[in-house]
């Protein structure tokens, strides 16, 4: 993976991150606990992805 590659997908990652958890609060005013569950195990999901790819980024 390129340099640029790299930065293409943390910007993505930080982008639908941003989105997600305005999604989750949406859903926690809308009392929908289950789906607050699994948007926040997707959340820890993208913050280790974007701590790899800060990691890979930190090598360049």
């Amino acid at each position: 993976m390129t340099k640029s590659q790299i930065e293409s997908e943390i910007a993505e990652l930080k982008m639908d991150y941003i989105s997600l958890q305005g999604d989750i609060e949406k859903l926690e005013s809308t009392g929908h606990g289950d789906s607050v569950q699994k948007a926040e195990a997707r959340l820890a999901k993208m913050e280790d992805r974007l701590a790899e790819l800060n990691e890979q980024l930190a090598a360049f």
